[in-house]
């Protein structure tokens, strides 16, 4: 198992060529150069959010209302446009990252400084979320004919086939490496994730880092909400309904420990990478979509229980208190 970790993102590498040429194989209209590039711009927001959901677990905690935010950061920044449509898309992109940064700021606030746990705290929001879009709009929605062009214009770019959206990603990818590389910030995520205790007697702030990494977890989502209302056209409550999940999952394949500081940017981008072969696969393939769902859940708990299994953080990840008291009576 140790040499699975060691060389879990190349592991994941080939099975992804391997299931790309099978599928290739079955269905040849899959391994065409216009499919493959397809599949990486519909892969694109999943490589931001699965990052910035990323950045979040590392600390043991996890973020259920990042679809939610950015549902509610795709309408508030589709109604900004409706207000004033002349402005240039950098500013949308501005709004977009400015809202949704506010919106994990709450998040982190209430997980760091109340002390509520994470999952209780963001299923909260993602109600409260959902639910402002219907107040705020009104039960309707914004379509592409309330947009001006700069708006929906951005999004649709491309070069070498690819559209901005998926350079976006790129830069996000760059930035996640650098920042978690390379940045004492980044290496106190993976510190207070690994091991709370030490990383408060190195001085590192447990609160501190948990309001950063949901605040670059909102503004990801946010950012990712105006370019996926302004690429599909429309703002409505549902956008996005239960991507939180597949985005947990692509941070699960691609070797992110639920139990906190483990990680990497190569591995999750592979995983987000899995999961967007998969999702474009199975149609292609002619899958019932029940299969659908069956097939991706089973991958799912695959994933889960190896990364456990590899990591040897079974007990750990069930009662890590409980047993820290244990050892601490015995003293």
């Amino acid at each position: 198992m140790s040499v699975f970790l060691k060389y879990r993102e190349w592991v994941l590498a080939a099975i992804i060529a391997l299931m790309v040429t099978c599928i290739s194989l079955y269905a040849p209209a899959f391994g065409t150069l216009d499919n493959a590039t397809g599949v990486l711009n519909d892969t694109a927001f999943l490589f931001m959010m699965a990052l910035a959901q990323m950045v979040v677990i590392l600390t043991r905690g996890i973020d259920l209302s990042v679809a939610a935010n950015l549902a509610l950061t795709g309408m508030l920044t589709g109604i900004f446009n409706e207000i004033f449509p002349d402005l240039p898309a950098f500013v949308y992109v501005a709004v977009a990252l400015t809202l949704g940064g506010g919106l994990g700021l709450i998040n982190g606030t209430l997980i760091a400084w109340l002390r509520i746990p994470p999952i209780v705290v963001t299923l909260g929001t993602l109600a409260i979320f959902r639910g402002m879009i219907v107040v705020i709009g009104g039960g309707s929605q914004v379509n592409t004919s309330d947009m001006s062009a700069s708006f929906v214009g951005f999004p649709k770019l491309g070069f070498l086939g690819l559209s901005s959206v998926f350079w976006i990603a790129a830069i996000v990818a760059l930035l996640a490496w650098f920042f978690l590389s390379l940045t004492r910030a980044g290496r106190g995520l993976y510190a207070v994730g690994g091991n709370p205790v030490a990383a408060r007697y190195c001085g590192i702030s447990l609160p501190f880092q948990q309001v950063l990494a949901y605040a670059i977890s909102g503004a990801v989502a946010g950012m990712s909400g105006y370019l996926w209302v302004a690429r599909y056209g429309v703002a409505y409550v549902e956008i996005a309904s239960g991507y939180e999940l597949t985005v947990i999952a692509a941070c699960v394949i691609g070797g992110v420990s639920i139990g906190g500081g483990v990680g990497t940017v190569a591995g999750t981008l592979l995983g987000a990478l899995f999961v967007g072969v998969i999702v474009n696969a199975l149609p292609v393939m002619q899958v019932s979509p029940f299969w659908q769902m069956l097939i991706s859940g089973a991958v799912i708990l695959t994933a889960v229980i190896i990364n456990a299994r590899a990591e040897g953080r079974g007990l750990k990840l069930i009662l890590p208190e409980a047993r820290r008291a244990a050892a601490q009576a015995k003293r």
